[in-house]
């Protein structure tokens, strides 16, 4: 028939003389599609020369890159607290995240417990200096109190008390406002957001000077800045990769030019909220390159080699929840669906489907893609 060939009513070919067959312009619907109905009949294959490829079974180091910031680790918080009940009458710190160091002045109390601990010493000192083991319990009170050493001598030498004492930091690190604050302990502190009215770095300090303190209560936490977290997003991809003790090597984005080793000492068994990556945590020593909380990194994890049967990723066809390769039969290709595993790189684990000996085609998008290029004809 010579399809060049178009009447308005039934009747023959003027060329070969053929019946005229009605043209269908309505499309009908399918049933039963089946993978093959999808690429191509199943009573057909494509006919190509393209390269074909085999299962290559190898022990491939795994490198996973990551991106994360720095976080302040919670192993290294320090909490300053009242050990007596008293009203604050100087605060040396003013504002959040204020940098101090150990043994740097915090504040001076006054505290009607210490002034009566201090005048029931001077008393015993006065009235029976030869009753050392009053004396003694009376010195080892007002230490356990919080009553620095140093004052405590002076106390002793002047046979004066004294109306205000000094808190002392015993940490170093960065001081948080423990009074109202909301913090959740299980929380990991971050780098704080910026709001458009105002920003937490810049609000005064909840607590002031003339407030009463009560005995036991925490007044501020000191974040270690020495010793921080490096919080690396895991996406699912490469969540089988990656387990503790991984090495990681980091490349701080503020210092490109100083990166350093550590290993994965954790990761979160959970996704943060508004999350959709697992968090891993390093361990870094912040002391010499003193990294600001929140900075970016980026980094490479030294994941376990997995010795597998790969293909290359171009010859598997995604086709949503299944994948397929064509493997080559005779002089051309025929669709086979396969089982894979993890993907790396540009590598694709195959865990069943095809066997070492099948051969496949090198890239199964172009027998997609490209069908001017081949022919299909019945296997037989």
């Amino acid at each position: 028939m010579h399809p060049q060939i178009i009447r308005e009513q039934p009747g023959n070919c003027p060329i070969c003389g053929m019946r005229l067959v009605k043209k269908e312009n309505e499309s009908k619907k399918i049933h039963d599609m089946s993978l093959h109905t999808l690429l191509l009949p199943t009573n057909s294959y494509a006919v190509s020369s393209i390269p074909a490829t085999t299962l290559l079974k190898s022990k491939e180091p795994i490198e996973i890159n990551a991106l994360g910031y720095t976080a302040y680790n919670t192993k290294e918080v320090g909490a300053i607290s009242a050990r007596i009940s008293g009203r604050i009458e100087k605060l040396y710190i003013r504002y959040r995240y204020q940098k101090i160091s150990k043994g740097q002045k915090i504040m001076d109390i006054y505290s009607p417990e210490l002034l009566t601990a201090q005048q029931n010493l001077l008393f015993l000192l006065k009235n029976d200096p030869s009753n050392t083991l009053l004396i003694n319990a009376a010195k080892e009170k007002l230490l356990l109190l919080g009553f620095p050493g140093e004052q405590l001598q002076q106390v002793i030498t002047t046979q004066q008390p004294l109306f205000t004492v000094s808190v002392y930091s015993n940490y170093s690190g960065h001081i948080h406002d423990a009074l109202n604050s909301g913090m959740n302990n299980n929380a990991v502190p971050e780098a704080p957001a910026m709001n458009e009215a105002t920003s937490i770095t810049t609000q005064g300090l909840a607590l002031k000077e003339g407030m009463y303190l009560q005995k036991g209560q925490t007044i501020f936490e000191v974040y270690n800045m020495d010793k921080v977290w490096v919080l690396l997003n895991i996406y699912p991809l490469d969540q089988p990769f990656i387990k503790v003790g991984n090495k990681v090597r980091i490349v701080p984005e503020a210092r490109p030019d100083k990166d350093f080793r550590s290993f994965i000492y954790f990761i979160e068994p959970f996704f943060r909220p508004g999350s959709k990556t697992v968090t891993a945590r390093v361990n870094v020593d912040n002391n010499v390159l003193q990294l600001p909380i929140g900075s970016q990194v980026r980094a490479t994890i030294f994941s376990n080699p997995v010795n597998a049967e790969w293909l290359p990723r171009e010859a598997v066809l995604s086709l949503g929840l299944e994948k397929v390769v064509f493997v080559k039969s005779g002089n051309g290709y025929k669709a086979q669906k396969i089982e894979t595993g993890v993907t790396y790189k540009n590598l694709i684990q195959v865990t069943g489907g095809i066997t070492p000996v099948d051969s496949v085609a090198a890239n199964a998008q172009f027998l997609m893609d490209s069908e001017s290029f081949i022919k299909v004809q019945g296997k037989d």
